[in-house]
Parts: structure tokens; C-alpha cells; sequence
């Protein structure tokens, strides 16, 4: 797809990668129609002067968000949906308040599919159009620590391929794109630490809005960032076994840092 060609609605467009995404977009020459929860956020957002882009306030876990969204996708033409709001919390599943559980699923593999599902109608009537999940390595490589968060974007890589598969005879390509981690607030002082002390790479939010614009630019299905964590991404697929035994040596300092959080 040429991006100077693409309406894209972005979610998430409030901050972290969300930003910088919105940024790279516009300087390529997509006009977007921004959404976040915090519309100040948005405003906040420092598009060139030439980008043609509006905004729009919704909460996606609910059904106004979600209907107020359509609405104005539909009065902007839009033709690309880019899922990029997320929400994580770092910490062991039986120490987590059900309400933080809860609001991980629905931001992360709820609001998503709703409003995708709620979209579809309209995209399917563009003569080009195309479906942006952003996922994580967690959705590949299931982690201790971000259970909640883990089962969200393994659910949203499963949607995101079962939905290509049903839309092969449509107009509508469905892209998956599983970053590792990001220089990015959704990473708490505690995460960060944890990161370092298990040597985990951290990507630039420049690096991975580039990888994203690579993605739509050149319609290709599924992508993860960053290696070794692409090989263990398809190791876990193989042999989830070997996965396990390796992962277990981590998690002495995973509940270290867990109890911190």
C-alpha cells in the first residue's frame, strides 16, 4: 500500500509508540484520524503542517468508543485501521487485582476486535484497505510475569490470522506486526530494571514505527522484531518444551523483580 494513498485511523495515538508512530506517518504522507482516550495527548501530538489529520476521544472497551470511532472512520474515508492501544502490568497473576486482569483483556484483545469487527462493513467497500494489529513477542513467547498481558496478544495474533484467512477473497489485508520491548512509559521503572537484568533487548519507538510503516508500505502478513526473540518465537511454536526449560532459569529474577512491582 502507498502510505501517501492510506487514511489510517490510529489507536492509541496518546502516547508511547502510539506518538511516534503518528509521527512517521504523517511524514510519509498519511492523513490520520488519531484516537486516545486522553485527547489532550492528541492535541499534544507535533504533525507537520501538510498532514491532513483530525482527532477523536473514545474509550474502545466501551460501546459509545466504539460507535463514535466507526462514525468518524466512516466520515474521514478511512481504509487502513492501525490497532495499536495497549495497557500491561508487570506482575504474578495471583497477586493482580482482577479489575487490572480484566482491563489488560479488554484494551489489549477486546477493544480491538470490536472495533475491527465493527469496521469490516466499511473497509471491505474500499477498492484497497487494511487491517494493523500490533502485537508483542509476549503473544508468541508467552512470559511469566505478563500472564494477563501474554494471553491478550497471543489471542490477538490468533485473531489477526484467523481474520486473514477469512478475508483472503476480500480487499482487506491483515497485518501482524510483534514488536519485543519498547523505550516507552507502557514500561514501568520495575520492567525497565527487569529488562536489564535479564539482558532482554529494548527497541527505539523511532525503530519500530519504521518497522511498521516497512510492514504496511510492503503488505506483508506477519512480522516479528528483533532476533533471537524471532527465533524463539518460531522455537515455541516447534517445541514449546524447549522454551519452557529455557525460560525457567529466569524466573527466580522474574519473581524478584515481581515483588517489587
Amino acid at each position: 500500500m502507498q502510505l501517501n494513498q492510506a487514511r489510517i485511523l490510529l489507536t492509541g495515538a496518546s502516547g508511547g509508540l502510539g506518538t511516534t508512530l503518528a509521527q512517521s506517518l504523517a511524514d510519509a504522507g498519511a492523513a490520520l484520524l488519531l484516537c486516545g482516550r486522553d485527547l489532550v495527548g492528541v492535541e499534544a501530538i507535533n504533525l507537520p503542517e501538510y498532514c491532513e489529520h483530525q482527532l477523536v476521544a473514545a474509550d474502545l472497551t466501551q460501546t459509545s468508543g466504539i460507535e463514535n470511532t466507526v462514525a468518524a472512520a466512516q466520515k474521514f474515508g478511512v481504509n487502513v485501521l492501525i490497532n495499536n492501544a495497549g495497557v500491561s502490568a508487570f506482575g504474578l497473576l495471583e497477586q493482580q487485582a482482577w479489575m487490572d486482569v480484566e482491563r489488560i483483556l479488554s484494551t489489549n484483545l477486546g477493544a480491538p476486535v470490536r472495533l475491527t469487527q465493527a469496521l469490516l462493513p466499511w473497509l471491505q467497500a474500499r477498492p484497497e484497505a487494511a487491517v494493523v494489529n500490533i502485537g508483542s513477542t509476549f503473544g508468541s513467547i508467552p512470559f511469566a510475569g505478563f500472564t494477563a498481558y501474554s494471553a491478550a496478544k497471543a489471542g490477538l495474533r490468533g485473531f489477526s490470522q484467523a481474520l486473514r484467512r477469512e478475508l483472503a477473497d476480500s480487499t482487506v489485508r491483515v497485518m501482524h506486526i510483534c514488536p519485543r520491548a519498547i523505550d516507552t512509559p507502557i514500561n514501568s521503572p520495575v520492567v525497565k530494571a527487569l529488562n536489564k537484568a535479564l539482558g532482554s533487548a529494548t527497541d527505539s519507538p523511532e525503530d519500530v514505527a519504521q518497522h511498521v510503516l516497512n510492514v504496511l508500505s510492503g503488505n506483508i502478513n506477519e512480522s516479528h522484531i528483533g532476533f533471537p526473540e524471532r527465533f524463539f518465537a518460531w522455537l515455541n511454536g516447534f517445541a514449546p518444551g524447549l522454551v519452557d526449560q529455557g525460560l525457567k532459569g529466569k524466573l527466580a529474577t522474574i519473581k524478584q523483580y515481581a515483588s517489587k512491582a
